[in-house]
């Protein structure tokens, strides 16, 4: 690609890359989304969103409210919509046709600065240890607070991923950067939401019970808090199966879509095991 060609192709990204401005005084927010189509979805990562309504400001600087229609806290995607339409649309690619060595182009607005762009290497696509079974696109590119939620193309402008984290390797200045795949956003967009328990967890071993899910934070107004589960839990199996991953758990919500999800969990010095029912709403089927 020739000087010119890059240009024209980030210059395409810059005009389909927001900011995404969510939160209130007290704790602002603010990350990257996609323009995604041109009548007005934008995708973004679930965590850049805390609230039910966002504003989304555009490259040109034009600025529009937003209301969350979908998003899958398991998932980290979040679709917003915004009552308009003629708006600068990405063109995507299906994320399995990825190679390692491809160049990739990520734009965002870290730390403040609106529409930055960084280019790497696709270093490796499929699932990560200790991160559970979903695929991740690991890309050897540099990212910051802010880039979450911002589309990671490839060498022709086409998305194929929504970058969400950075993870330091150890290295001064080395690390990796992962993002959600476009062939995950699709199913997302057509599946809809899912049901969460409203939790995150890191897996352990207790010496007793053995494998489990350490509680490091509880959603506010979430089912999980609505049962009384707390940070330091260590969630241990659900509905009469031992929890291996924090996939097992994710497993069991979905089957629970509707019902009640009966969890067993340790706490305190963790010499008892107790169990709580959590019932989990099926999500309301979005209107089209």
């Amino acid at each position: 690609m020739n000087v010119q060609g890059f240009g024209d192709v980030a210059g395409k990204l810059r005009r389909s890359t927001v900011q995404v401005v969510s939160g209130n005084r007290r704790s602002p927010g603010s990350g990257s989304g996609v323009i995604w189509t041109a009548d007005g979805t934008v995708i973004t990562n679930a965590h850049v969103v805390h609230e039910q309504v966002a504003r989304v400001e555009l490259w040109d600087g034009r600025s529009f409210p937003a209301h969350v229609a979908k998003r899958d806290d398991r998932a980290d995607l979040a679709e917003l919509k915004l009552n308009t339409k003629d708006l600068p649309s990405i063109a995507w690619r299906e994320s399995t046709a990825l190679r390692p060595g491809e160049l990739v182009i990520a734009v965002g607005n870290p730390l403040g600065v609106v529409g930055a762009l960084t280019t790497g290497v696709v270093h490796l696509s499929g699932p990560i240890r200790g991160l559970g079974r979903r695929p991740w696109i690991q890309a050897a590119i540099r990212l910051a607070p802010g880039n979450s939620g911002g589309p990671l193309a490839d060498a022709e402008g086409r998305v194929i991923g929504i970058n969400t984290m950075f993870i330091t390797s150890g290295v001064v200045g080395g690390g990796i950067a992962l993002a959600i795949p476009s062939d995950t956003v699709l199913n997302f967009l057509k599946r809809g939401s899912r049901p969460a328990l409203g939790v995150v967890v890191r897996p352990m071993v207790d010496p007793v019970k053995g494998t489990g899910l350490l509680v490091l934070e509880v959603a506010s107004n979430s089912p999980a808090e609505h049962a009384s589960v707390m940070i330091g839990d260590l969630l241990i199996g659900a509905n009469g199966r031992n929890f291996e991953s924090a996939d097992d758990l994710s497993d069991e919500i979905d089957e629970s879509a509707g019902a009640i999800l009966r969890l067993r969990f340790l706490r305190g010095d963790r010499r008892r095991e107790q169990e709580v029912s959590v019932p989990l709403s099926r999500p309301q089927r979005e209107a089209a």
